[in-house]
């Protein structure tokens, strides 16, 4: 999910956030972002898994306002600002857009035991040691979060259970470490 804020030493500074603009200018000169060029950006391809393929893909279309299929320079910034400096609450609500497949403004069981178990995929890809039952995630995940009981998990719920839960915060969150990418490409460039 990304909502941990990065290390003081991993913090991306004004400059750093400005050569990305600028290097989006470059690397995008029609001024639009295709979802092939977003998984690119982060090292999806032919090798990666379908969960990771399917997570990138919701990504995007979070990040993608205006849902044209492409993002825009003003979504590309707004996204950037998010990701990389926003605050927990916003990056709360952005997961839980990305989350909301179908856009109803709940997460119901099915859209819950879809994102556990994309993120245990690649979690299980970098860690095959990694073991879990996905049913047994949900249950408790519904159980703290789900106060009305109504099986669907709002907003509101879920950003209280995800800010009183640390056990939900480390379930739901699937780091991309956009932090870190970013300060890798700045070293790759630089050479």
């Amino acid at each position: 999910m990304g909502q941990v804020q990065g290390a003081p030493d991993k913090q991306v500074t004004l400059k750093n956030i400005q050569e990305l603009y600028r290097k989006f200018a470059s690397e995008c000169p029609s001024g639009n972002l295709h979802l092939h060029e977003f998984k690119r950006i982060f090292g999806i391809n032919s090798n990666s898994t379908e969960e990771e393929s399917a997570y990138m893909e919701n990504l995007f279309r979070s990040f993608d306002t205006n849902k044209d299929g492409k993002i825009d320079f003003m979504e590309y910034v707004a996204a950037v600002h998010l990701v990389l400096r926003g605050k927990l609450e916003d990056k709360l609500k952005w997961s839980f857009k990305v989350y909301d497949r179908d856009g109803n403004g709940c997460l119901d069981r099915q859209e819950v035991r879809h994102i556990v178990k994309i993120i245990y995929k690649i979690k299980k890809h970098n860690d095959p040691s990694i073991t879990v039952n996905i049913d047994d995630i949900c249950n408790r995940i519904f159980e703290l979060v789900d106060k009305n009981n109504d099986s669907q998990i709002s907003l509101e719920e879920f950003m209280e259970g995800a800010e009183k839960e640390p056990w939900l915060m480390d379930q739901l969150k699937l780091d991309i470490g956009p932090c870190e990418w970013f300060m890798e490409q700045q070293k790759i460039n630089e050479k």
